[in-house]
């Protein structure tokens, strides 16, 4: 049976060593049975460029190509975090990036995939923080910098956003229904699957008279880890289990 994993805001980092291995095993394991793997965004706490060597990046990476090399597919949306990976890395995991948002056709539900940070359309000042750091011209100057220059700039950029955060509602962090809508209906999608929000959850609505749904990827911590998966028979959640 065709399977289609999906999963997001791992946020691997060296300070996250039981999440890092929880997803190694995870890639070994669960992930090798499936034949297609959706990473939607914040694989990776921070993402200063595709030439950062630092762990645990070798290890994930080399894991990540065994399971392409494997028969898998591997899909990749870029994440708030790590927006910067670019195409040698995909040229090294075997990963294809895709656009955010994204549609696919699954079994017959076109399904709109999303890092989610888009849909927090009542946060403005982060849409605008993310449009002017997603600048080409921003990227090239940073990119151009020396990588440990790069890593103190990036923790910067970490400790101010987290401080900004502190000081807003949870609800302004929260995706905005409209938005929702609005994406589901320019994609003519009857499915959205995103991350971002940490709150995982199931979401069905009603949207131009027709049944719709969205549906909320987990983070991980430590070994507290879910996946959502989609077959031929639906949409069903997995915890990831320590083999």
């Amino acid at each position: 049976m065709t399977e289609y994993l999906f999963i997001s805001d791992l946020h691997l980092s060296a300070d996250r060593a039981d999440t890092v291995q929880c997803f190694l095993r995870f890639l070994e394991g669960r992930a090798s049975q499936a034949d297609h793997l959706y990473i939607l965004g914040d694989l990776f706490d921070t993402w200063v460029g595709d030439d950062d060597r630092h762990p645990p990046i070798p290890e994930v990476k080399q894991a990540l190509r065994r399971l392409s090399c494997g028969g898998a597919k591997l899909w990749l949306i870029h994440g708030n975090r790590d927006f910067l990976i670019g195409e040698a890395f995909c040229r090294e995991t075997g990963a294809e990036l895709l656009t955010d948002p994204s549609l696919i056709d699954l079994f017959g539900t076109p399904t709109l995939l999303m890092h989610g940070d888009l849909l927090c359309t009542d946060d403005q000042a982060y849409l605008e923080f993310r449009r002017e750091i997603r600048q080409p011209a921003f990227i090239q100057h940073f990119l151009s910098q020396p990588i440990e220059q790069r890593i103190a700039l990036a923790k910067a950029y970490r400790a101010k956003s987290g401080e900004a955060n502190s000081l807003k509602s949870e609800a302004i962090m929260d995706v905005n229904q409209q938005a929702v809508e609005r994406y589901l209906s320019e994609h003519q999608a009857e499915r959205l699957i995103h991350g971002h929000t940490h709150r995982a959850a199931d979401h069905p609505f009603s949207l131009a008279e027709r049944a719709v749904s969205r549906h909320v990827l987990a983070e991980w911590r430590g070994e507290q880890a879910e996946i959502i998966c989609v077959t031929p028979e639906g949409l069903r959640r997995e915890a990831v289990i320590r083999n």
